[in-house]
């Protein structure tokens, strides 16, 4: 009985995922979208939420961000001096389970910081904005991004709700053709200018221009209304999302997760080239083994 409880909270906090926002995925892309793993724990999210449940957030909700507005040219001074010497680059390795995908369109990066996870490399090659941001504990994680010209980032959710998107745009073409759409409503990056958005809604990136845009992008703790959740959220950041960390430079930590990843991934690559040359195996084979989990999970016990 106990294991029917659970599948039904897990379908009916996935099946409010699938139909959160104005633009959705297809149930498919869905079900297979690690944002529905994580359903029943992103439903207390939003449920227990101070901030409204909505793509884009007022500024109102986060005072303590405006530091990082007054300081936004010494936040951009040290993001050129990097840029300059290719530091914001993509990974080299498969050791980046939340990004990975992003590589392959022209999206770069230079972590600054990731939860509880160590970055010698920030400390050493962007000091004044490393150390500004230890004055900031609302920030879990905290990145320089790179978005070429005319490059993309594909419509994808963020799998993890504990936190809200902030984005300081440094470097960019000042122009509406590079902007980000979060659940159909686009937001045009300026230099100096800041927004916050839920980034558990679909969203994708555009840069049509001829320029580089750069931005200062951060995780910003999601307000919560109970004190039971926020130590919750703050239990599953160091404990989970910790374990998600990725390195600049070989110094830097490695988390668990990233270090499953690198393996795991060869899986993934044996399983995209069956895709191509046998798709309806390559199909074939993914559902069984999804439905074969279930029944072990689910049926198994009853049966025998």
């Amino acid at each position: 009985m106990i294991k029917w409880i659970i599948l039904a909270i897990f379908v009916i906090s996935a099946m409010y995922i699938q139909n959160r926002g104005k633009v959705r995925h297809s149930f498919y892309r869905q079900f297979f979208d690690h944002s529905t793993l994580l359903a029943p724990i992103n439903f207390l999210m939003y449920l227990f939420s101070k901030v409204p449940n909505q793509p884009y957030i007022e500024t109102q909700y986060f005072h303590d961000l405006k530091i990082l507005d007054e300081n936004w040219e010494m936040i951009r001074d040290e993001a050129q001096a990097l840029y300059e010497r290719g530091g914001i680059k993509a990974s080299s390795s498969y050791d980046d389970l939340g990004f990975n995908s992003f590589f392959k369109t022209g999206w770069k990066r230079f972590y600054l910081k990731w939860y509880d996870s160590a970055h010698p490399s920030a400390a050493e090659l962007c000091p004044k904005t490393t150390e500004l941001l230890k004055t900031l504990p609302s920030i879990k994680a905290a990145m320089f991004t790179e978005l070429a010209p005319d490059s993309r980032l594909v419509r994808h959710r963020d799998p993890y709700a504990g936190s809200l998107r902030y984005h300081l745009g440094l470097i960019t073409p000042n122009d509406d053709r590079c902007f980000i759409d979060v659940d159909g409503q686009r937001y045009s990056w300026r230099d100096g200018e800041s927004v916050v958005f839920d980034e558990t809604y679909i969203h994708y990136a555009e840069n049509k221009t001829e320029q580089n845009r750069i931005i200062f992008f951060a995780d910003v703790e999601r307000p919560l209304k109970t004190r039971l959740m926020q130590k919750f959220n703050r239990w599953f950041g160091r404990n989970v999302m910790t374990a998600a960390s990725s390195p600049n430079v070989t110094e830097d930590q490695t988390g668990g997760l990233n270090k499953v990843f690198g393996t795991v991934y060869q899986a993934r690559l044996k399983a995209k080239a069956l895709k191509k040359t046998n798709r309806k195996l390559y199909y074939f084979l993914k559902w069984f083994l999804m439905l074969g989990i279930f029944f072990l999970i689910f049926v198994r016990p009853y049966v025998f």
